[in-house]
């Protein structure tokens, strides 16, 4: 069924307006604007929720991201296809190559034997990272977090962990359409904006409709939460927190105020500007509070605390990953910055220090 949208508005305390209500249940969707269709699959994560977009096109829907390759997820899918979207798929749009975000696209494009739309960054990392299914966890990656101040045991579980991209994603199609920067795309007969941003993907692509004041926002504005921004091994001095600020300021100079955001976790909601001020606030709080541990020399692990408001054990894998790669997007921004020195221990650490003055 298809449930129909709500005027009521319910503010947070940061002043955000969440209009659209409720998210919609298992194999309904939720008109967001006409012609635009809000649906939510869960994934298998402590995050346990993605939204996807349906967009009128034409005589069927362009769908926006696609939830993680699994059994339950294909389920929904065919659900959905036999009940509120029976005429099919025109396109797939994909804001970037994370698993829940690209993980159907490969299954939904042969489905239907439609073309995928993503960015040229986004389409070629998946297929990097989809073809380290089977290898072996490479020495650079060890290096990496023996650095970050990983124990022999929590890299023994990233060995056996390791490839494990892949196997949330069903096979990319070998051939795509790409998504630029700036670009306008009629979808619908609406024209919609390609606005890329940086730091929490490589080239993460958001959807922004003038005429019905929409801005898909994928990962990289969420109301409630902050995107992941974190180092990864194949690049241990990348400094993706200065791309996510930057791309954080080119979206509020690009995009109005007045639009509704639709984000992939949470809700729908007004208040753009107002978000990505609390976003950048925080980092800039965060780095503060960084720079006051290390007025004594740390690693990576050792600066969880100043940074994360629960703790983070070995046992947690994903979260021990997630919280290394961002202290080290922290640490990388502080270090460019000059703020901070790094220095290799006889123990194969880095160890990081403010520098004085």
């Amino acid at each position: 069924m298809t449930e129909p949208r709500t005027e009521d508005a319910a503010a947070d305390k940061s002043g955000l307006v969440f209009p659209c209500g409720q998210a919609p249940v298992a194999g309904s969707v939720k008109e967001v604007a006409p012609g635009v269709c809000w649906i939510r699959m869960p994934i298998p994560f402590a995050l346990d929720h993605i939204n996807l977009w349906a967009i009128r096109d034409g005589a069927g829907w362009a769908l926006v991201d696609t939830g993680i390759w699994a059994t339950d997820t294909a389920d929904a899918w065919r659900q959905l296809f036999a009940t509120v979207l029976p005429q099919g798929v025109t396109r797939i749009f994909v804001t970037h190559m994370h698993p829940d975000h690209v993980g159907m696209a490969g299954w939904l494009t042969r489905k239907f034997d439609c073309r995928l739309w993503i960015s040229r960054l986004e389409y070629l990392t998946c297929r990097a990272l989809g073809a380290d299914t089977g290898r072996e966890a490479p020495e650079d990656a060890i290096r990496f977090y023996r650095r970050a101040g990983w124990s022999e045991e929590a890299i023994e579980t990233y060995r056996t962990r390791f490839g494990g991209f892949g196997k949330m994603i069903y096979a990319l199609p070998d051939s795509y359409r790409r998504l630029r920067d700036g670009e306008d795309i009629e979808i619908g007969g609406q024209a919609w904006r390609v606005v890329v941003g940086t730091g929490h993907s490589p080239e993460h692509a958001c959807l922004y409709c003038p005429a019905h004041k929409l801005l898909i926002s994928g990962d990289q504005v969420l109301p409630g939460i902050s995107s992941n921004v974190s180092v990864f091994p194949a690049e241990p001095d990348a400094n993706p927190l200065a791309d996510w600020l930057a791309s954080l300021d080119k979206l509020q100079q690009q995009v109005p105020d007045d639009v509704l955001v639709l984000p992939a976790h949470n809700q729908p909601f007004r208040g753009l500007h107002a978000r990505i001020r609390a976003l950048r606030e925080g980092v800039h709080r965060g780095l503060e509070r960084l720079r006051a541990h290390l007025e004594q020399p740390r690693r990576a692990v050792d600066v969880f605390g100043a940074l994360f408001a629960r703790p983070i054990t070995e046992a947690q894998h994903q979260l021990l990953s997630l919280a290394t790669g961002e202290s080290m997007a922290h640490l990388n921004y502080l270090v460019a910055c000059g703020e901070v020195t790094v220095t290799l221990g006889e123990d194969g650490c880095a160890w990081y220090h403010r520098v004085p003055g």
